[in-house]
């Protein structure tokens, strides 16, 4: 390494996060780097804008030229968004800089060719702060697990859903009023869209896919649904059932495919993830020699965020150490027609025989079921709710239009895949 020079592109939360970290720490940052961290330039969009940040106002710029990556050895790019991040960051790696990133999105769609560009040009990318704030996940993955296969992982990758719905949980709040309360705190941008249709926690399981099982995916072949439909109906039986419901990330290592997905899900009370509430993230992790671990923590936040940025920046600086992933396997196909127990609540029609009737149709599927709720209201329709055995979902959507079309069925009002 040169001069420990870096220039920073975005100083928006987590930039300043990162700096206020280096600021918070500088006498064991400096003494573990042998030196300071010079930076040299700023890159933002507005240069005159008020930041709370101790930085000389000559580092600004508006001007991407202005940089000088000639005599840069890192760029930290904190910008978000795919462009024009991309077209920086490989503009940073031609020059042969070393880049540390925080960008999930920019990482789960562009993320190989990067990688690859960094390898032809000898120089190190690395992303921690990509998934997981300040959690170290895919440090864990590669260093901590490196002599283990991974088998299987879960997590909570998404602050904002994972709030709602410990709120609706807790609190008994809507859908909307859990929402409402994310955004007046910060949780949740003006449009959630990202966040509550589970794009956010399916950027990062592709790039955890990545590390874990060498599997680099598209976003889009990863199955994935958001929790705008989870109802309090849903919560509530769920509970009854020994359950909570929270938006997992699934990802797992079969002989010829991996399966991934990021969908609600119910999982047992009893979990480690069900205890996860509030904006915490967390990755439950199954490797073939470890067995099982779970990591836990604030999954954003400026100075969390910014401190996992640090910690590349350091490992850049000082061991010179790339992500290497734990396997190979870059054709392996993303398959999500696995097998899996489902929760169905359905309305029916509150008369003598209609659990009988439904039981019956599932069973011609060869759908067995493991749990039954039936409450009569003393009204004409009533609420049925089962949880299945295993079945691929395919069949059990069969089953479900063959009841739904049933005059004494209202509608299939809900159907969740249940983690075991």
């Amino acid at each position: 390494m040169k001069n420990n020079r870096i220039v920073i592109l975005g100083m928006g939360t987590v930039g300043t996060g990162f700096v206020n970290t280096y600021h918070l720490n500088q006498e064991i940052i400096e003494g573990k780097l042998g030196g300071p961290l010079n930076i040299t330039r700023v890159l933002v969009g507005k240069a005159g804008k008020r930041r709370s940040v101790d930085l000389p106002k000559d580092l600004y710029t508006e001007d991407f030229e202005a940089l000088d990556l000639e005599n840069t050895d890192l760029v930290v790019e904190l910008m978000g968004g795919v462009e024009p991040a991309f077209t920086y960051l490989k503009a940073a790696l031609k020059k042969k800089c070393h880049v540390v990133t925080a960008n999930k999105e920019l990482m789960a769609k562009k993320g190989a060719e990067l990688i690859g560009l960094a390898d032809e040009m000898g120089v190190l990318l690395r992303y921690e702060a990509s998934v997981g704030g300040g959690i170290p996940l895919i440090t864990t993955i590669n260093d901590g697990m490196a002599s283990n296969k991974v088998v299987k992982m879960m997590g909570i990758l998404n602050g904002t859903t994972n709030f709602i719905l410990t709120k609706m949980t807790r609190d008994r709040l809507s859908y909307e009023e859990a929402l409402g309360q994310a955004q007046d705190l910060g949780f949740a941008e003006a449009d959630p869209t990202a966040d509550v249709e589970g794009f956010d926690a399916a950027y990062k399981l592709a790039i955890l896919s990545k590390d874990a099982f060498g599997v680099i995916p598209d976003p889009e072949e990863i199955t994935r649904q958001g929790i705008r439909e989870i109802s309090l109906e849903d919560i509530e039986y769920g509970l009854e059932l020994g359950y909570k419901i929270k938006l997992l990330a699934l990802g797992e290592k079969k002989n010829a495919h991996v399966e991934l997905s990021v969908q609600p899900a119910l999982i047992s009370v009893d979990h480690p993830i069900a205890s996860v509430n509030q904006e915490f993230n967390a990755l439950f992790i199954e490797g073939n020699s470890l067995g099982e671990i779970m990591l836990y923590g604030k999954g954003a936040g400026g100075m969390a965020t910014g401190s996992a940025v640090m910690t590349d920046v350091m490992e850049v600086f000082i061991n010179g150490r790339k992500y290497v992933g734990s396997c190979k396997e870059k054709n392996m196909p993303v398959n999500n027609i696995g097998l899996s127990p489902y929760y169905v609540r359905m309305e029916v029609l509150d008369s003598p025989g209609v659990l009988g009737q439904i039981a019956m149709i599932f069973g011609d599927y060869g759908i067995s079921l493991d749990s039954v709720v039936q409450r009569a209201r003393g009204l004409e329709i009533a609420p049925l709710v089962f949880i299945t055995h295993d079945v691929v979902r395919d069949k059990l959507n069969r089953a479900l239009r063959e009841i739904e079309g049933k005059d004494y069925v209202v509608k299939i009002q809900s159907i969740i895949k249940v983690v075991r």
